[in-house]
């Protein structure tokens, strides 16, 4: 406490999560501060940018608003979102889940133990076991990354899309060609569709379309399927147990962790083979670095 018998990182913290407060300057403002102070202050105090957490904590008031039988809609259109595809998007994201499929908890991983408390306050934990930070990174990046490049794929006539601009080149021997951006982008969704059919003691899947616009819908399906299976892994501590794929012939052993570094090295290397041809195509496309995909995250950019 100040010497006013002010909090004033309570002041803050209210200032984000203000109804009224959508932008870092409207939170800025509110708690009568410049927006460089403002955000340099709770990322000094509450480890995390302001937009970060507003953007998270909202997420964790939808979480519980659907779970009292709220709409998807209201909840979207309450946490700020301008469209529910946006908000369905970003909500499987975090949860590892969509917003229609019930899930086990309504806190995301915090980096400070702060988390939206019903109906209208916060709950510090003392003490809170996240994900690993760089694990969450690789794994979030790689299918954020991977959406992108499916979306910029969409520009691409078919006839282009489809052609064998690297021919011979196969990542994997045993994957099939990777010499058109087509079969470089169907085995970035492909690979987590096959390995948690692996997981979970399914079938082998059947191929799907893998035109732009059904491999995103294919992504936007497998995405938060593999992000809630590697959460589940980091959480029980699960990275040395074994999967015996019955998918091969014959079934093979893997270690869990040997498979989620085996999934996130070679969908790396294919989104850059990917950006290689989309700029061949004629598509003005970013670098693809983690560096500044975290930035964005953080709103820093």
């Amino acid at each position: 406490m100040g010497a006013s018998g002010r909090d004033r990182l309570r002041e803050l913290l209210d200032a984000v999560l203000d109804e009224d407060h959508a932008t870092l300057a409207d939170m800025a403002g509110g708690a009568y501060s410049s927006p460089f102070h403002f955000n340099r202050r709770l990322r000094r105090d509450a480890g995390e940018p302001p937009v970060a957490m507003r953007r998270r904590v909202m997420l964790e008031r939808a979480a519980w608003q659907i779970s009292r039988g709220s709409s998807v809609t209201d909840a979207a259109f309450e946490a700020g979102y301008e469209s529910v595809e946006g908000f369905g998007r970003a909500y499987a994201r975090a949860f590892g889940h969509p917003p229609s499929t019930p899930g086990t908890g309504q806190w995301l991983p915090a980096p400070n133990g702060i988390h939206f408390h019903p109906p209208t306050s916060l709950w510090v934990q003392s003490t809170e076991q996240a994900m690993n930070p760089i694990t969450e990174h690789l794994v979030r990046h790689d299918l954020d990354d991977t959406r992108h490049l499916l979306d910029l794929a969409k520009g691409v006539p078919h006839e282009a899309y489809e052609s064998p601009r690297l021919p011979g080149l196969q990542v994997l021997c045993f994957d099939g060609p990777d010499e058109s951006l087509a079969q470089l982008l169907e085995h970035l969704v492909a690979t987590k569709e096959i390995w948690l059919a692996a997981i979970e003691g399914a079938d082998f899947p059947a191929a799907g379309e893998r035109d732009p616009a059904s491999l995103l819908a294919r992504h936007d399906v497998v995405a938060p399927r593999w992000l809630g299976t590697v959460r589940d892994l980091d959480a029980r501590g699960a990275w040395e147990d074994r999967l015996v794929d019955a998918l091969c012939d014959p079934p093979e052993s893997f270690v869990m962790g040997s498979v989620f570094a085996h999934v996130v090295t070679y969908a790396a290397a294919r989104r850059q083979l990917a950006r290689h041809l989309l700029r061949q195509h004629g598509v003005d496309v970013d670098d693809g670095d983690p560096i500044s995909w975290l930035r964005r995250q953080r709103g820093e950019e």
